[in-house]
C-alpha cells in the first residue's frame, strides 16, 4: 500500500492551489522533472523553474479561477492518468473571458509528472451597457 495520496487528490490539490493563486502550493504537486505540453505534445515548460516561469503572470490575474466540469481517473501500473474537464476565467489581452480545456495528467508517486493541455477558444466576457 502506498503512503502517497490518491492521483485524484493531488491533481484535486492543484486546481485548489491554482484557484488560491498559490504558486507554491501548486508547484508542490508537480514532481521537480515535470513536463507540460500544448496539445498534441508540444513541449511548453520542463522543470519547476520553466512551470515557474510560465504561470508566473497568469497568477496575477484577479479574475483567474478553473471550475472543474468532470474528472476520470485511470489507474496504471505506475500511477495514474487524471483527466479533468474545466473552464478556466481568465484575463485575455482582448479582456475578460474563459476557455475550455482538457487536462491531461500523469500522476505518480504522489505527484504530477507530465500535464497535457488541449485549449479551446477564448470567449470573451460581454460588455455590460453602462460601460462606455
Amino acid at each position: 500500500m502506498s503512503n502517497h495520496p490518491a492521483p485524484e487528490f493531488v491533481v484535486q490539490a492543484q486546481l485548489d492551489a491554482y484557484n488560491a493563486r498559490d504558486m507554491d502550493a501548486w508547484l508542490a504537486t508537480y514532481a521537480t522533472e515535470a513536463k507540460q505540453y500544448a496539445y498534441p505534445g508540444v513541449l511548453l515548460a520542463s522543470g519547476h523553474t520553466e512551470i515557474r516561469a510560465r504561470m508566473t503572470e497568469r497568477f496575477t490575474e484577479t479574475n483567474l479561477h478553473a471550475r472543474l466540469l468532470s474528472r476520470s481517473v485511470s489507474k496504471t501500473a505506475d500511477g495514474a492518468t487524471v483527466i479533468d474537464h474545466e473552464t478556466i476565467t481568465r484575463s485575455f489581452p482582448e479582456g475578460p473571458g474563459e476557455i475550455d480545456m482538457v487536462a491531461i495528467y500523469e500522476v505518480g508517486g504522489g505527484l504530477i509528472r507530465s500535464g497535457l493541455f488541449i485549449v479551446g477558444e477564448a470567449r470573451l466576457a460581454a460588455l455590460s451597457g453602462d460601460r462606455a
